[in-house]
């Protein structure tokens, strides 16, 4: 039940800064630079809040902290954010699972794509002593 405490956590965590700097990339960001660079600009800050998130989360983990703990972890944070982005954004977007793709940049939304594998696998790739 700890694992999926601390994989809840993860989520919310990561989430919620995401769903803050969503409206700021949209509404400062975009206009100025355009899609992509936002996009792009927006993405070395999550990873930063990746890694954060995933070392003080690491530690709620119980004892031992195996790999496959910190996979199941980062796993379901990695589920539960893509039902809150097809739910959320789509519904908020009006848009359906195909316009979602299609609309994507394929520069940054290949970076995004990337960023989501990072995010489920950053609870094993940190260590935390």
């Amino acid at each position: 039940m700890q694992s999926v405490k601390a994989g809840l956590l993860y989520f919310i965590f990561v989430f919620s800064v995401g769903f803050v700097l969503g409206p700021i990339r949209i509404l400062w960001l975009v206009p100025r630079y355009g899609v992509r660079v936002a996009e792009l600009m927006e993405m070395p800050v999550m990873l930063v809040v990746i890694i954060f998130a995933a070392r003080w989360i690491v530690p709620c983990i119980p004892e031992p902290r195996t790999l496959s703990k910190r996979f199941a972890v980062g796993f379901l944070a990695f589920g539960l954010l893509l039902v809150a982005e097809f739910s959320l954004v789509l519904s908020v977007r009006g848009m359906t699972l195909a316009e979602y793709f299609a609309s994507r940049d394929p520069v940054s939304g290949t970076v995004y794509y990337v960023m989501l594998v990072v995010f489920a696998l950053m609870p094993m790739l940190v260590v935390r002593r």
